[in-house]
């Protein structure tokens, strides 16, 4: 389990020097074999809070808790050897690296063919056309964010952190994405989006706004409250 307990960030307004609240006493738990989806209005601490469980940033206060364990000022390094896996929300480009190499340095290890399919076949590609072309400018938006969610699969772990996934990702190949969700659906899996359909894949939704955790449920739950307010965070895949 995956807990937040008291969590909140600030940073220091350069043009007036006053603190700047990103997020304030956030308390979650993120439990095994769950899929979480964290919503709300851009600004609203979401993809702050991916960084902070991921270790890129640390909470101005507050700890953080993984199977029991205070792991709030480990380092990313270490997050990783613990399991945790990130996909962000603008996939980073690395020159000079080709896609099987990537996976490969993903996982660790040397990756068969077969191995390498399998990972890039789940979100939509095929390897033949792409294990030997780079990791650059070549490839499209859409192919680089596929590429990355292949290099997490391809590592594996026990906490997947994925900020708007969807981004990018055409409709065509959009159902694939979801499938690779419900593949992970034994490890705690959490999802900064505003889609319906990957809403729909959650077992909890976290709904934020204005730097605050509003409130937290089953998926039916907050369906029915995010239903009365639609312009807080929904937005169906058709319209994007």
């Amino acid at each position: 389990m995956l807990e937040l307990k008291n969590v909140c960030y600030s940073v220091k307004d350069e043009q007036t020097g006053k603190k700047q609240d990103i997020l304030k006493n956030v308390n979650l738990s993120f439990r095994d074999g769950e899929i979480s989806v964290i919503t709300g209005p851009n600004g609203s601490g979401k993809s702050t809070l991916i960084k902070i469980l991921m270790g890129f940033e640390k909470p101005t206060s507050g700890r953080i808790y993984f199977n029991g364990e205070d792991i709030t000022g480990i380092s990313v390094t270490e997050r990783a050897r613990k399991g945790f896996t990130i996909a962000f929300q603008q996939p980073v480009r690395f020159k000079g690296i080709t896609v099987n190499k990537l996976l490969e340095l993903a996982c660790g290890k040397k990756l068969t063919t077969e191995g390498m399919c399998e990972c890039l076949s789940a979100v939509g590609l095929c390897a033949r056309n792409y294990i030997d072309r780079s990791v650059d400018g070549t490839l499209s938006g859409g192919e680089l964010k596929r590429i990355e969610l292949a290099a997490a699969i391809a590592k594996g772990g026990e906490v997947f952190l994925l900020d708007e996934p969807e981004a990018g990702i055409d409709l065509w190949s959009f159902e694939d994405l979801v499938k690779v969700f419900e593949k992970l659906h034994d490890k705690t899996v959490i999802i900064v989006s505003h889609q319906q359909r990957i809403m729909e894949t959650a077992d909890k939704i976290v709904l934020f706004d204005n730097d605050k955790l509003i409130c937290a449920g089953r998926k039916e739950e907050m369906f029915a409250k995010i239903a009365k307010q639609p312009s807080l965070c929904w937005r169906n895949i058709k319209e994007s």
